[in-house]
């Protein structure tokens, strides 16, 4: 009996560990270049895991905190994946020496083939050292994306 019980808890992980896939994205422009990537799962809602990502803004002085940023898991606050869409949106803040920064980055596409997803990215940088009139707007960067996902 044991080993008909083990044998189908190993066949159910088995099934478990090829209902994954992942999604990527990745940007190469003159204001900046990002990739983002992470795995999804099929079942329990299609949750993300080991999201990861590189971010540079290329007009930033080199040196400069806000000019090359690592996305981890924390970051991607909201995604969205169907056969249609797919959109992302990913938040990184930070405080060196008692200056506050941040990005954040939504990508809005949709589906142009079967696992392709084009459309536009927003990155929106908040500096409070280079905000002379404190008025909290942040700079707007936008341009073409192109994803995938499987």
């Amino acid at each position: 009996m044991r080993t008909i019980i083990c044998v189908t808890m190993l066949f159910l992980s088995a099934g478990t560990a090829f209902a994954t896939g992942g999604i990527w994205c990745t940007v190469d422009d003159p204001q900046v270049k990002f990739q983002v990537d992470a795995g999804v799962t099929t079942g329990m809602g299609g949750p993300t895991f080991n999201f990861r990502g590189d971010l540079e803004i290329k007009a930033r002085p080199t040196g400069d905190p806000l000019r090359k940023t690592v996305l981890e898991d924390a970051n991607l606050t909201q995604y969205w994946l169907d056969d249609k869409e797919l959109r992302l949106n990913i938040y990184h803040e930070q405080q060196v020496a008692k200056i506050y920064s941040s990005v954040e980055l939504t990508i809005l596409t949709r589906a142009s083939d079967e696992g392709v997803y084009d459309g536009h990215y927003k990155l929106a940088v908040y500096d409070s050292t280079a905000d002379k009139e404190s008025d909290g707007k942040p700079v707007d960067l936008t341009g073409k994306v192109s994803c995938g996902a499987e």
